[in-house]
């Protein structure tokens, strides 16, 4: 990318950090090189300089979203929306009308949860209302898919009368493309999702996609993706390939420029709450339906720590997804027996104790605080009694944990905003907050979603945005706040000073 030069004219700066001062006035922002140079009262006219007049909006760190799949996320427009399913009854009629108005089209469903119904699936009953049209139908965790018999015979997997899970279901994803074909991949396809990124004041992104390569984001790159900031996350089955090339995080990716680099090595050390797989120190209370009745890992824990000792080796961080408490607890263990840094990708269930040992170890919590939304109630039927021991982001924060937060999209919408009010409101309908001590502040939220960035100063990234309101006020009640926060205007997004997305 050409060197950008560009000037912000009479923004507030929204403080940002524990020790922030609020903004006295407006003030002006240069940007040169991508960096932002001078921070002034006023400044004269540069030549060549693209101006833009803030006229007193809030100017603030750009947002990122610290955990994406972003091919599953730019597919699922093309989806069989699956969210309003309350039972498989309505799946099954959501995919026979599917296939009777597409006769022979195969058809790839998104987004049941499973997780609240009261009996188990059958391949026999999805193939009673599909024939042989191919059907995939994942649910809303990601963590498994209800496929018919046709699917899972063009996809070389045994034929079986229930559903794929976990490691099964995650090493045939990449295989889709075969019955599915990848028009919704193409590179037009995808800068159409990070255009609606940038339109929420998105910067970054950590692409934690299954089954990719850095060859898939190096093409695209030329193909006129290269809108925004890049994390690219390798899994175990590429490990050994990024090792080879001498990439650690933060290096870019051969063929491209800073501003889309090596991630972390991405571990799937459990499952989720949805299917009962997240691994827990106690029982689900459905457990006589279980075969693992606390759910399990998916490695051993000799396994865990040989993949993050490889990693930590070769200058990788690592992001281990770990749900329930006791994958957590285990997770925590490999880090210390390893010296491995990066994070816990979701610890959702935590016990006390491991969240002071996530702060002395220095693991950040990547933690998704819209999946609370969808969870809440389900947690309350699979878990009982340990609800105020999930998404406890008052515990990490007050115990010194760096928070940083995510969507999982397409688990949740690629939204910071929706995040953001998650974390401050926890509810998503008339219902009081569930668990409110567990709270952030919009402060404290918006901190966690700006990549580790303070106040915009001198020495800050060229990645900001202009807010038309302001991102720190606090309503009458969290409910006010949280509506506020949803639907926060975006009127400017600049990358390394490249504006991205502009409504001035």
């Amino acid at each position: 990318m050409l060197p950008v030069s560009l000037l912000i004219r009479r923004a507030r700066l929204v403080p940002i950090g524990p020790a922030a001062a609020p903004p006295q006035h407006p003030v002006d922002v240069l940007v040169e090189d991508g960096v932002v140079t001078t921070v002034a009262a006023h400044l004269d006219p540069r030549p060549g300089v693209e101006e833009h007049d803030a006229d007193g909006r809030w100017c603030a760190p750009g947002l990122w979203d610290q955990h994406v799949h972003l091919t599953q996320w730019t597919l699922s427009s093309q989806r069989l929306d699956l969210a309003a399913a309350r039972s498989p009854e309505q799946v099954l009629a959501l995919a026979a009308e599917r296939v009777a108005s597409l006769p022979g089209v195969p058809v790839i469903g998104w987004g049941h949860r499973p997780g609240g119904w009261t009996r188990d699936v059958t391949v026999a009953e999805l193939d009673a209302v599909t024939g042989e049209t191919p059907v995939v139908l994942i649910a809303g965790d990601g963590h498994h898919a209800w496929l018919n018999t046709t699917a899972l015979m063009h996809l070389a997997m045994p034929v079986r009368d229930s559903v794929v899970r976990e490691t099964e279901w995650f090493a045939v994803y990449p295989r889709l493309v075969t019955l599915f074909g990848s028009d919704g991949t193409s590179p037009d396809a995808f800068r159409r999702t990070l255009d609606a990124a940038a339109a929420r004041g998105v910067v970054g992104l950590v692409d934690f996609e299954f089954g990719g390569s850095r060859d898939d984001w190096t093409e695209r790159w030329g193909h006129d993706c290269d809108l925004l900031r890049v994390r690219w996350a390798t899994y175990a089955d590429t490990l050994d390939d990024v090792v080879a090339a001498g990439l650690r995080t933060g290096d870019p990716l051969p063929g491209c420029d800073d501003r889309i680099t090596m991630g972390p090595l991405k571990i799937i050390s459990d499952g989720s709450l949805n299917t009962r797989t997240a691994w827990c120190c106690d029982p689900y209370s459905d457990a006589h339906r279980l075969e693992h009745p606390a759910g399990q890992p998916n490695l051993s824990g000799a396994e865990l720590r040989e993949l993050l000792a490889r990693a930590h080796a070769g200058g990788l961080e690592v992001a281990t997804h770990a749900i329930g408490d006791a994958a957590v607890a285990e997770a925590l263990g490999a880090y210390a027996d390893t010296g491995a840094i990066g994070s816990i990708e979701h610890a959702q269930l935590v016990g006390r104790e491991d969240v002071c040992r996530m702060a002395a170890l220095g693991v950040r919590a990547s933690v998704q605080p819209a999946h609370l939304l969808d969870d809440r109630d389900l947690t309350e039927l699979a878990w009982p009694g340990r609800a105020e021991r999930c998404f406890a982001f008052r515990w990490m924060l007050d115990d010194g944990v760096e928070l940083a937060l995510g969507s999982d999209a397409p688990v949740s919408p690629l939204d910071p905003w929706l995040a953001i009010a998650a974390a401050v409101h926890r509810s998503a309908d008339d219902r009081d907050p569930w668990h409110a001590e567990q709270a952030l502040t919009p402060a404290e939220a918006l901190a966690a979603s700006v990549d580790g960035q303070p106040t915009v100063g001198v020495g800050s990234p060229g990645d900001l945005v202009l807010l038309d309101a302001d991102p720190l006020a606090v309503g009458p009640d969290s409910a006010a706040t949280g509506a506020a926060l949803r639907s926060m205007p975006v009127a400017l997004t600049a990358v390394a000073g490249r504006v991205v997305h502009s409504t001035l």
